[in-house]
């Protein structure tokens, strides 16, 4: 089994999968980051993969984000699937689902401010990956190290501000 984290490059995502690689560095888990890239430039910008005005280069994003990964989680997986259109989010989470589903996940591990609160924006992605009910749903809402004695905090992502949780 395998701890997955939906990736987009977000402070919660990177959060996230720092978070996967603590416990799973404890827990013995591999960790897989994935991430789905549309080729619109509205998702781009909506992302801040680019600026406005800037040429979208759907091949340099990929390298970004893998490399971002590759510096948080030098030992996880990472991998992406290029979609064409720029769907809705349910569709978007349809996406991620099933690359998170390609591992088996025990579980995932989402960077959302959003998920399981009483109101929900309908346009978040991780509001339906935690809705799949065949695996865990860890979720990250804040980027300070784990709170939880026996899991290690990660060396390099933690600023000082962050040493008592926010």
């Amino acid at each position: 089994m395998t701890f997955v984290v939906p990736f987009d490059g977000s402070n919660l995502a990177e959060a996230a999968l720092v978070r996967a690689v603590e416990y799973g560095t404890a827990l013995q888990e591999d960790v897989a980051a994935v991430t789905v890239v549309p080729e619109r430039k509205g998702y781009a910008r909506q992302k801040g993969w680019i600026e406005e005005g800037e040429a979208y280069d759907v091949e340099a994003v990929v390298e970004s984000l893998r490399e971002r990964v590759r510096s948080l989680a030098p030992d996880a997986s990472f991998e992406y699937e290029r979609i064409r259109e720029f769907p809705p989010e349910a569709q978007l989470a349809e996406h991620v689902e099933r690359l998170a589903r390609a591992h088996d996940p025990s579980v995932v591990f989402l960077g959302s401010e959003n998920v399981g609160r009483v109101v929900t924006p309908l346009t978040s992605v991780g509001v339906h990956v935690a809705a799949e009910e065949t695996y865990d749903v860890f979720i990250v809402r804040h980027a300070g190290p784990p709170k939880v004695d026996t899991v290690e905090p990660h060396a390099d992502f933690y600023r000082a501000d962050d040493a008592n949780g926010g």
